[in-house]
Formats: structure tokens, sequence, C-alpha cells
């Protein structure tokens, strides 16, 4: 059982962390201002699918493995990488291409879900915090060291959500005052996926943790 002077601290550094703007509310923000309310708010329940890939992983010490191997951090690094550089040109062609901001259909909503997911999933940065942050309030001699793992994982990840979910409420409102400028709107897409291109080379630019 975790001590409560522990967890106390660990929920306030949990949650500073969270405010901390980073690559997940950055690319949240973007997804909403390129997509919509609804885009957005599915970009934010994939990536938080994605934080809980990096918990589970960390828990039965996958995430460790890929860290203590320069090949295996150095692939996940690029093919993260890619995958957002390969989404910003996406996005800026599609800024290009439409006439206003449009209504995002279903199918939008869903593959929004499914690159957060890809997204979060293939960041090792998530991974490296995982494993420098969360130890560090696990207790060994409290016994189920795997389960406090997963608990302050959740909760970590719980808190990230409910932060880009206000990021994504902020987005939209900026977003609707917009509608009748289509000039502005294209070059706000533009300046999302240029957002999710710079997010690409910052990761592929991350050096594997010592």
């Amino acid at each position: 059982m975790i001590g409560s002077t522990s967890f106390l601290f660990f929920l306030a550094a949990a949650l500073v962390i969270a405010l901390t703007p980073g690559p997940g509310i950055l690319y949240v923000a973007a997804r909403t201002l390129a997509g919509g309310r609804g885009e957005g708010y599915a970009s934010v329940l994939g990536t938080g699918l994605g934080g809980f890939v990096h918990v589970t992983a960390g828990a039965v010490g996958v995430s460790a493995l890929v860290l203590a191997s320069a090949e295996a951090f150095t692939l996940l690094k690029f093919l993260g990488a890619l995958y957002l550089i390969y989404l910003g040109i996406k996005t800026w062609r599609g800024a290009r291409a439409a006439p206003g901001l449009g209504l995002v259909a279903a199918t939008g909503a869903a593959r929004a879900f499914r690159e957060g997911v890809l997204v979060e999933a293939l960041n090792p940065k998530t991974a490296a915090f995982f494993l420098a942050f969360i130890p560090q309030f696990v207790d060994p001699h409290a016994g189920g060291v795997a389960l406090q793992f997963v608990l302050l994982g959740v909760i970590s990840v719980a808190l990230n959500t409910a932060v880009d979910a206000v990021v994504v409420h902020g987005a939209t409102s900026l977003r609707a005052r917009l509608l009748r400028r289509p000039d502005l709107v294209r070059r706000l897409r533009q300046t999302a996926g240029g957002v999710m291109c710079v997010l690409g080379i910052s990761l592929a630019l991350t050096r594997r943790p010592a």
C-alpha cells in the first residue's frame, strides 16, 4: 500500500507535469483546430489509450527492455516520428483542398482516435517518463510493485487526459470564432500540420535515456 504522504506528493507532481505544455497537448490542440471538437476529443481518447499501453508495458518490464536496447529505442523513435510527420503533411495538404471548416464525419473522429493511439504508443518519451517518474513513488517493501506501478500510471494518464480535454474545449472556442473566415482557417489548418511535423522532428531528435 502506498503511503499517504508519498501519494499526495505524487498527485501534486503529476498534476504539474500534466499542466505543462508538451507534445501531447500540442498534438491534441492541433487536431482540434484542424478538424473540430469531435476530432479533438477522439484524439484525446486515443492518446489516453496510448498512454495505457506504456503503463502496461512498464508494469511488465517491456518498456525497460526497449530503453535498454539502443536499436529498439531508435526503431520505435523513428516510427513515431515518421508517423507524426506523415499526419502533419496530410493535414497541410488537406487544408489547401478544403474550402472551409466543414463538419467532421464519424470516420474522421475514428481516424483521429486511431492516430492518437499510435502517436502516443510510438512515443518513447512517454515510456521514458513513466520509467523515470513513477518508480520514485513505488514502495517495494509494501508488495505488489507491478500493481502500484499500474495504479500510479493510470492516475497519471487520467490527469493528462483531463488536461487534454480542457485544451480541446479552449481550442474549439477559438475555432468557432473563425467559421466565417475560410482563409484564416486554411492557414490555421496549415499551422496545425506544421505543429505535427515539428513534433515529429522533435521526437526524431530524442536521445536514448542513459
